[in-house]
């Protein structure tokens, strides 16, 4: 998938750089409970990553490990990268990485900047710096993603599926997943507590 077949810039209507959290009345179970992050929206569809879902069975040294990005020798000497999230980010193209990060690193014709504070990197040279201390302050690791197509989106959003609020890279970057989902609601004043499966249109 080609992320510059979307907008990558924002426009009046657009979500690039917001969040999606899903409404409890969410038909589709694989994104039952989910946070996504928008990296590209545009009349030609939507792109994002679920941020809030770890991918099973799968922890970051062993990732590197099985790349040969590493050998089992210098996994053992690795900088602290456990605090690097593993995350399930869609059902699209499951078996590819890409990485959400601060925007204190970047690759020529490989990074795109998302927002000020968000960047998309999906090539393994983000990977191969991360593991020798170069990488970014602060990223996510993502295998999939979830995609729409046009129009897709807006209709799920107009059937209550979907509420958006601002990105908030606390949420993205954070390793406490669990807490992901309740934090994004509160962002946008919603007590989770409150929150009616049952969606009425005003």
């Amino acid at each position: 998938m080609r992320i510059d077949r979307y907008s990558t810039k924002a426009g009046e209507g657009y979500l690039d750089g917001q969040m999606l959290v899903a409404m409890p009345g969410m038909g589709d179970e694989r994104f039952s409970r989910s946070v996504i992050y928008i990296c590209a929206h545009s009349d030609e569809g939507a792109m994002g990553i679920v941020v809030n879902k770890a991918a099973e069975n799968l922890v970051f040294p062993d990732l590197l490990l099985q790349l040969d990005i590493i050998t089992a020798e210098e996994q053992i000497r690795l900088p602290p990268v456990d605090r690097i999230n593993v995350l399930r980010g869609g059902p699209v193209e499951s078996g590819r990485g890409f990485v959400l990060h601060s925007p204190d690193f970047f690759i020529d014709s490989s990074t795109l900047p998302i927002a000020d504070d968000v960047c998309l990197t999906v090539t393994v040279d983000i990977l191969k710096a991360i593991a020798h201390g170069d990488g970014p302050r602060n990223a996510v690791l993502a295998l999939g993603y979830a995609g729409w197509s046009p129009g897709q989106l807006e209709s799920e959003i107009q059937d209550n599926g979907w509420l958006t609020c601002p990105a908030d890279p606390d949420i993205i970057f954070d390793t406490a997943l669990g807490t992901k989902y309740d934090r994004a609601l509160r962002k946008i004043g919603v007590d989770p507590a409150m929150l009616s499966a049952e969606a009425g249109h005003a």
